[in-house]
């Protein structure tokens, strides 16, 4: 058995060894927050960094809530953190502003809302 077991975790680590890592200093704390109920705000590039992060808000505390009281709320508008056609993705429980797109609340059934929903969340879950 024990043969076996290092044969597939072998196999495992030389396909997937870039993806299967112990989880770094940040990765450590943000899972220690969720555990602790703790909601907190990570922005992600199109690479999949994190470029903002955001904790410190309890866990009963609406997602708009935690943008508001971040200090990315007050720069959101300012140029240098935005060229041309750059923006964020948001879920419905977020505000449009005029670099932060979101998904509607209902979409009543118009195909074009759910179209663009869907291409949001398709973004979205990526990261």
């Amino acid at each position: 058995m024990v043969n076996y077991t290092n044969r597939v975790m072998t196999a495992i680590e030389s396909a997937m060894g870039h993806e299967i890592a112990w989880p770094d200093r940040q990765e450590r704390a943000v899972n220690s927050l969720i555990s602790r109920g703790w909601v907190f705000l990570v922005i992600c590039d199109q690479n999949k960094r994190v470029i903002y992060f955001f904790a410190g808000m309890p866990g009963s505390c609406h997602d708009l809530t935690c943008l508001r009281r971040s200090s990315l709320w007050g720069r959101l508008g300012y140029a240098q953190l935005f060229d041309n056609g750059q923006y964020l993705l948001g879920d419905s429980g977020y505000i449009p502003l005029d670099r932060l797109v979101c998904s509607y609340k209902r979409t009543g059934g118009d195909m074009d809302n759910v179209d663009f929903n869907t291409c949001i969340a398709h973004a979205r879950v990526g990261n």
